[in-house]
């Protein structure tokens, strides 16, 4: 059962992590989230010990909305490339496209502007960065033992251009809010998919 407590302490991640999508990490004083929380510094110091604390359950809160959205319909597909192809779609029409965070791609952001001011929160966003490559190098890996795609192909450098093609549209789509640069990509990659597969 949802406690007062509970109820708190998941406000003050909902109103940080709309400052820290708009505003960014460092912009963001604690005086900001006690004015969007409505909150006495006690109160939320009786939640997070610090503000680098509330950012750590901001990114957990994040990596949440993102896996809903790109996630959605993904686990029912038994075709390793067709969960390769809705993940990409799902990531650029629904998660970008639909504007989940309101400053654009939380992750992005966040590690442009954490590069070279906090190795260890840098290190935290890197490692779920590496996940999602790893999991797509898993299905890549799948569709060659089914014999869906030509053998001897380097399912890392895969991963990682399909990861990094992602990111690039994302950083694109913030400064130009242009919706052709998302369709593009996502026709783009899908057809790079196809040409994986075995002739």
């Amino acid at each position: 059962m949802e406690t007062k407590g509970s109820r708190t302490r998941q406000l003050i991640i909902d109103k940080s992590l709309q400052l820290f999508s708009v505003k960014g990490y460092y912009n963001t004083s604690i005086s900001n989230i006690q004015e969007a929380t409505g909150l006495t510094k006690g109160g939320l110091y009786g939640h997070f010990e610090s503000k680098e604390s509330i950012w750590y359950a901001v990114y957990d809160e994040a990596v949440r909305r993102w896996h809903q959205v790109v996630f959605e319909q993904v686990n029912s597909i038994e075709d390793p490339l067709q969960r390769i192809e809705k993940v990409i779609e799902n990531d650029v029409m629904n998660y970008l496209g639909q504007h989940v965070f309101q400053g654009g791609c939380y992750f992005l952001n966040a590690l442009v502007e954490l590069s070279g001011q906090s190795p260890a929160m840098s290190r935290h966003m890197l490692r779920g960065f590496i996940r999602f490559s790893k999991l797509l190098q898993q299905w890549l890996v799948e569709a060659e033992t089914a014999g869906l795609i030509k053998p001897g192909l380097n399912h890392r450098e895969i991963a990682n251009f399909i990861f990094i093609s992602l990111n690039g549209a994302a950083a694109l789509y913030a400064v130009t809010r242009d919706d052709s640069v998302l369709r593009q990509t996502n026709s783009q990659l899908q057809h790079y998919v196809q040409q994986l597969k075995r002739g």
